[in-house]
């Protein structure tokens, strides 16, 4: 079954924005290494950016700084730039048909969060009957604490993780991800 590496929203935001990474650690050096991997194997790669709507929202603002693709994402090779406004990839975008055309049967998911964007998107995908791969080291988050309560961040990735795994996904490190093909698409 054909595959596709999503990369999704691996934006500046969270690195010098208001939305920093801090778990788990080295998730964007395996973002990178997967992309290469994929690149090199002949999987096609879709970087997901993500933009906000709302005039004057407080991050993802397009045009600005904290809303570009990371640079070392940005120049690197890749089948898709797609746009998004809502956590989903698939959501009012379209992924989903272009996967169908190419026959892709399973996406890979990476990126940024976990428990927002990559959950909800491999969630969308598990819906659409597409089998999702969910890199468990290659996608991250952070803490947060509001009304509801609190989190760490690795509690939080580990949360969605055990979640993912009961159903919507195959959750594997990048590494294992990686050794699993031998140079074919899939």
């Amino acid at each position: 079954m054909k595959k596709a590496l999503l990369i999704i929203d691996v934006q500046n935001e969270y690195f010098t924005g208001a939305l920093p990474v801090t778990h788990p650690a080295g998730s964007f050096v395996n973002i990178l290494a997967a992309m290469d991997a994929a690149t090199a194997n002949g999987i096609p790669v879709v970087v997901v950016r993500h933009s906000s709507p709302r005039p004057g929202a407080g991050s993802f603002q397009p045009g600005t700084p904290a809303w570009d693709l990371h640079p070392e994402v940005a120049r690197r090779p890749h089948d898709l730039l797609l746009e998004k406004q809502l956590p989903g990839s698939f959501t009012n975008t379209g992924l989903e048909s272009w996967l169908r055309e190419r026959g892709i049967g399973t996406v890979v998911i990476s990126g940024y969060m976990t428990q927002m964007c990559c959950d909800t998107t491999s969630r969308e995908a598990f819906h659409r009957g597409f089998a999702v791969e969910f890199l468990s080291d290659a996608t991250g988050t952070l803490a947060f604490s509001n009304n509801a309560g609190s989190v760490t961040a690795e509690e939080l990735h580990r949360a969605v993780l055990v979640t993912q795994q009961l159903m919507f996904a195959t959750v594997m490190t990048t590494a294992s991800w990686v050794g699993s093909f031998s140079g074919k698409n899939g």
